[in-house]
Order: structure tokens, then sequence, then C-alpha cells
């Protein structure tokens, strides 16, 4: 800000002096100033009065101002002294633009006569903008086919500036492929050319980075810069090389199918499709070889295709070659030596010339199973064949006295209900290098035996059966197995019977003798039998037969089929009753009597509950629902009735409950009456209660 101070003033000072210029048209006058850009508010632009010859006294008088000019205001007018001077900030650049010369026009007016002078003040530009590119950076692609001289434009840098502060020229980083150049196009547009010096080689360097600076003509000068990215586009000016001198392989005979021999490797220092390389055999290939060898073409593996037999070659020569993919490819070739080497080619063979396929569990130890004999088509030491059994079974292989000839044994105890056949695999292995194996398996069946008794899956079997079971109904049932096979493993069931204790009950059971379901032949009943046990016998259908027993716990469980009996009322024809004799005086709480009854089932369908049917007075007298107890709930009055009628249901709490009904009559009697009775009824009550057991 300093700077452009300076060049304000002595700019000032400068146009003061040569700048200045008047022009007289008639009454009218045109005034032009010149000021740098940038100047401070204040700065004096020119005294207009003075350059017109006009004192204060006539400014005073006559009135001097500014009439027009642009809509904000850049300048200012002092009406007492006329001198011109900025008002704002002024910027060339955004009044202006590019325009030269920037001119800003006002008219001012002189009235009384009226006058109008033209006043027009130039704006000088400063340097105070850079050059700015729009961009970063700028990629380029060049093929490394184009020719020293070539020209490439650049994107031009952009400097608000005009004259001799715009772009005056660029500059580049030092390269020995690249120099710039500059191209006048006229208004301070100066355009770039990237011209290439030297040719290009993608395989030597495929980028190059370059800086490109624009610099205008200020002093000192301001610049800017970008980056430029030249990417050098390929060219297929390189042919395929093979990285080795010679190849060779040796592949065995009746090498599997499929097997890679040997691969072939070729560079390209080419780009894309002109770098990528494709195998392939050459055009004077022997049609033969096409049968046995086939090469890959992405990747140059050679891969065997038919039989190789050394018997009929020893040895083949390939011819392959290298193309890459460019428009007019470019091809390399190579010669591949393969040898063949001889090798054990033939397996052994086995023969089973005797075999018993189906043997006893219980055999003897060294049973013959089967006869082996065993050949190889190869001689000498290939020829030369060991047999062995592959798997850890009972069984052995034993040389015979004629050569090559084996004998399968048993050598250990067989038994079926663990391992009911064998897989026994023989395997024939030559001696040769590598050697060569042959395996056969024969499959051996063990026959069953009868040696395993039935099994019950349980030790003790516990039953629990409602009395007044359903006869000739299944209830429960045994199971038994057997490991044997065959009849061996059919079993039979059958009940144990004899005439001691329990088993006189198994009398009245019934079991299938097929599948072990047991039904009863009559009803139980629990209050005359609770539980009893017996034995169940399984017996298999083997020639000797094997057979085993087990015990069953029968348990009969309570069901509510009896119902209450009432001991007290006494009870007849199906009913209860009695008559209790009480004092007219007694107090509430006194015990009337109390309803005895029992019940012959046990648990809830033996817990009897007591409750009043029907009632004379419900005032008078209360039941206990667990005792039976009859006592007063108030003390008797002279209306009360002297008989009173209690209906009582007796009833236990099985599912489906039962019930017994009693009926007590009790009078009301004076005390003297009473008392006659009362020592004969107590002593009999408490007799009476002494003796008897509830159920409840």
């Amino acid at each position: 800000m300093e700077q452009r101070g300076r060049c304000a003033r002595t700019d000032r000072q400068h146009w003061a002096a040569v700048a200045f210029s008047l022009l007289w048209i008639g009454a009218s006058a045109q005034i032009r100033y010149s000021i740098f850009e940038e100047v401070q508010n204040g700065t004096v632009v020119g005294n207009i009065a003075k350059d017109l010859g006009l004192d204060r006294i006539t400014l005073r008088d006559r009135g001097y101002r500014i009439v027009a000019g642009s809509t904000e205001p850049l300048f200012a007018l002092n009406q007492n002294d006329g001198i011109l001077y900025v008002s704002r900030r002024i910027d060339r650049e955004e009044v202006c633009a590019r325009s030269i010369p920037c001119l800003i026009n006002l008219k001012t007016l002189l009235e009384n006569p009226l006058e109008i002078h033209y006043v027009s003040v130039e704006i000088l530009d400063i340097n105070d903008h850079s050059p700015v590119f729009q961009e970063k950076e700028k990629k380029l692609e060049i093929s490394e086919s184009a020719l020293p001289g070539a020209r490439f434009q650049l994107p031009p840098a952009r400097d608000p500036d005009v004259s001799h502060y715009s772009i005056q020229q660029y500059k580049l980083s030092q390269n020995e492929h690249f120099r710039v150049e500059v191209k006048d196009r006229g208004e301070d547009r100066k355009v770039p050319f990237l011209v290439l010096q030297k040719q290009l080689d993608r395989e030597v360097s495929g980028k190059y980075r370059l800086h490109l600076t624009a610099v205008d003509g200020g002093k000192p000068a301001k610049s800017g810069a970008t980056e430029i990215i030249v990417d050098v586009i390929d060219v297929n000016d390189n042919s395929p090389v093979f990285t080795k001198e010679s190849y060779t392989a040796t592949v065995q005979e009746n090498v599997q199918i499929g097997t890679v021999v040997i691969q072939v490797i070729a560079t390209d220092l080419d780009q894309g499709a002109n770098g990528e390389i494709i195998y392939s055999f050459g055009n004077e290939v022997d049609l033969k070889l096409l049968d046995l060898f086939s090469i890959d073409r992405q990747t140059g593996e050679i891969q065997v295709t038919g039989l190789i037999d050394f018997e009929k070659s020893k040895s083949y020569e390939i011819d392959i070659q290298a193309s890459d993919k460019g428009p007019v490819p470019l091809t390399a070739g190579k010669s591949v030596t393969i040898t063949v080497s001889d090798v054990n080619d033939n397996a052994p063979e086995i023969e089973v010339t005797s075999f018993s396929r189906l043997i006893q569990e219980d055999c003897k130890l060294g049973t013959t199973v089967a006869l082996i004999s065993v050949s190889d088509l190869d001689s000498g030491i290939n020829a030369k064949v060991i047999c062995s059994i592959k798997q850890d079974v009972p069984f052995a292989l034993l040389p015979s006295i004629q050569e090559n000839m084996y004998t399968v044994i048993t050598k250990s105890h067989l038994d079926r209900e663990i391992i009911s056949q064998y897989d026994i695999t023989i395997t024939a292995k030559d001696a040769g290098e590598p050697a060569f194996s042959t395996e056969k398996t024969i499959k051996v069946v063990l026959s069953d035996v009868n040696d395993n008794s039935p099994e019950f899956l349980l030790s003790r079997y516990m039953f629990y059966v409602s009395e007044n079971n359903v006869p000739g109904v299944s209830m429960f049932s045994v199971k038994a197995t057997d490991c044997d096979d065959g009849d061996n493993a059919i079993i039979m069931y059958s009940i144990l019977r004899d005439s001691t204790g329990d088993e006189k009950l198994s009398s009245f059971l019934s079991i299938n003798s097929d599948n072990g379901h047991i039904s009863a032949l009559k009803s139980f009943d629990f209050e005359t039998l609770k539980s009893f046990q017996f034995q169940v016998v399984a017996t298999d259908c083997g020639t000797p037969s094997l057979s085993s027993n087990v015990t069953v716990n029968m348990f009969i469980l309570d069901q509510n089929d009896n119902p209450p009996v009432i001991l007290y009322p006494v009870s007849g024809n199906g009913s209860a009753e009695g008559v209790e004799e009480i004092p007219r005086n007694v107090n509430a709480g006194h015990l009337v009597t109390k309803v005895r009854a029992y019940d012959a089932d046990i648990g809830y369908n033996g817990w009897l509950l007591f409750s009043l049917q029907e009632l004379t007075d419900h005032s008078l007298f209360a039941l206990d629902r667990y005792t039976g107890q009859i006592r007063t709930l108030r003390s008797f009055t002279e209306t009360d009735e002297a008989e009173h009628k209690l209906v009582i249901l007796v009833k236990d709490n099985g599912n489906v409950s039962l019930s017994a009904t009693a009926t007590v009559t009790v009078k009301l009697v004076e005390p003297k009456e009473a008392f006659a009775t009362s020592d004969v009824k107590g002593s009999a009550k408490d007799e009476e209660d002494n003796n008897v057991t509830f159920i409840s």
C-alpha cells in the first residue's frame, strides 16, 4: 500500500504538470485528468476552478457542482475551492475491466449564467494482480511417435492488469524434450505452446512433470504457475524377447494328461496391447506333436495332451513363437526340446482264484478264506511283486509254495455282533522305481451263530395300574433285544409261573409272546391288593435257544370307588338317622353331637368333608366341615321349636366325588329331663369316641 501511495503521489505531480488539458467549446469546457487506481480516499485529482480560471468569489456567487457521473460516485467536488478529490477506493479492474484507456466522465455545472464543463478522469493501472492459471495441473497425452517440432497448446494464465502489467512471458522448467513458445494474439493475450524438441521413448520414461510459469511486466514482476503432466502414449516399436536363450525339459512317459512340461516366457517393453503377448506353436510344427502337446496362449505353459510313450519317441523338438497384440503384431521365435525318460509303466495284476464269501463267526483259527495269484507284465526288478493286506483285520496273507501265490486265512477269533463283514484290501506292489501298486478288495461276510442271550432294556420294570382296570386290555409291555441275526434274534415272551407267593397272582396275567404286551384277565381292587411282582422270560428261536428273565413290580393305584360310610348316626336301609336331646338352657357353642364316617379309599379319595344340606333354622346350629361336630350358635328362646331336623352331606375329594347323607333330629327338653339321660348318653358317647377311627 505504501508502494502504491508513492506511485500515486509521483504520478499526481506529473499529470498536474503535463497531463492536464483544457478545451473550450462555446460556453462549455472539456477537462481531463489522470490518477492511479488504489490511491487513498481524499487524494486530490485536480483543481477545476483553477484550471478554468475561476476564483473563490465566482464559485461562491454562481455555485459550482457535479450534476452527472457514475451511479456510485468515485469523486467529490469541494464547492468552496473547486478541488476534485477521490471519495472512495478505486479498483481499475472493477471499474473498467480491461478497457484502455479507463475514463470516468463527469458533468459539472456553473450557474448564473449557465456553464457546463465536462471532466474526464483516466484511471491508471498499477500492478496489483498476479497471473493465475485456471487449473493447478494440465494433462497431455503425446505419442512416442510424435516428431520434434510438434506443438501442443497449453492453458494460458489470466491477469486482470493491462499493458505492461499484464502477462509478458511464459517460462518452462528445464527439460531436454520440451520448450515453450508464446503466440501473441493481441489485447494482452499471449498463448503458450509446448514444443517437442526431442523424440520421446515411453520405454525410457512414460511420464513427464513440467512447471509452466506466467510472468507479468511489473517491477518487481509477479508470476503464477501450473503443472503440465505429459503421459507418453505407447507405440508398438518393440518385439517380444524370450527370457532364455534355450528351453529344455524332461518328461516321463505315461505322464498324466494336463501335466505342465515347461513354461516359456517372453517380455515386451511396449504398453497395453502392444506389450501383451500370446504364445503359439510355429507354422512348421509336425501335426503329430499337436496331438501330444498344447501351449497356453496366455501363460506360455506347454502341457501334455496325449499319451507319451518312450518306446515310440525319445525326444521332441517344438517351435514356439511369441506375438504381441499390436495393430501390426511383432513376433519372436524359439525352439523347445523335450526329452522323454523311461519309467516302470506296468502295474501288478491281482486275481482271486478261489474265494469263500461266507464263513461262520465261530470258525477255527487258520481257516482258509481265499486263494490269490499276482502277476506283472514288466520284467526284472519291475516285475518283483510284494503282497500285503492293507487294513488291520483278523486275517493274514500267507505266501504259497508256488511263486506269486498267496492264501488268505483267519488269524484271530471273529464276532459277528461286533463286525458282521470285512472288506479285505490286498495290495500288490512291484519293486520298480517309482513303484507301481494295485489293490483288490474282497468282501467276507460272517454267518451268525446263536451265541447271545436276549437282553431286556431294563434290569427291573416297575408299572402302575389303576384298580378297576378293564380285563383283557394291554396295560404295559416289556422289551428285550438280541444281538444275533435271523432266527437267533427272534424273541418270544412268557410269564414264569409257579404256585408260591405272588406268583399265584401271575395266573391272572397274560403276555403277548410276540411283542411283550401284558394284559390282566381280571380287574384289580386296591383295597384288596396293592402290589405284587412276577417274572417275564425272553427266549430266542436259535438252536439251541437261549433265554433270560426280568422281574416286574406291579403297583395298583387307588381309584375313588368307595363312598363314605356313616358310623353315627346309625346307618340303615342306605341312610343314617339319629336323635339327640339337649337341654333348652345350653349356651352358644354347646356340642350337640359329632357325625362319624370313614372311606375305604386313600388320599384325596378318602378325605371327607361335612356340610349341612338341610336345616330348619340356620341361626341355631353350625357344622364343622372337617370334624363333623354340630354345635349351637346361640342360646335357645321360648319361641324356638322343640324339635329340629338337620340333614348332613358327607362326601370325599375324588375327581368324581362320592357322598352319603345322615339325618340328625335335635330335641329340646327341659333341664330336669335332660339330666336324667345325660350321664348314660355321655358315657356311651365317650366309649364310642374312643373305639372308632375316622378317615378324613
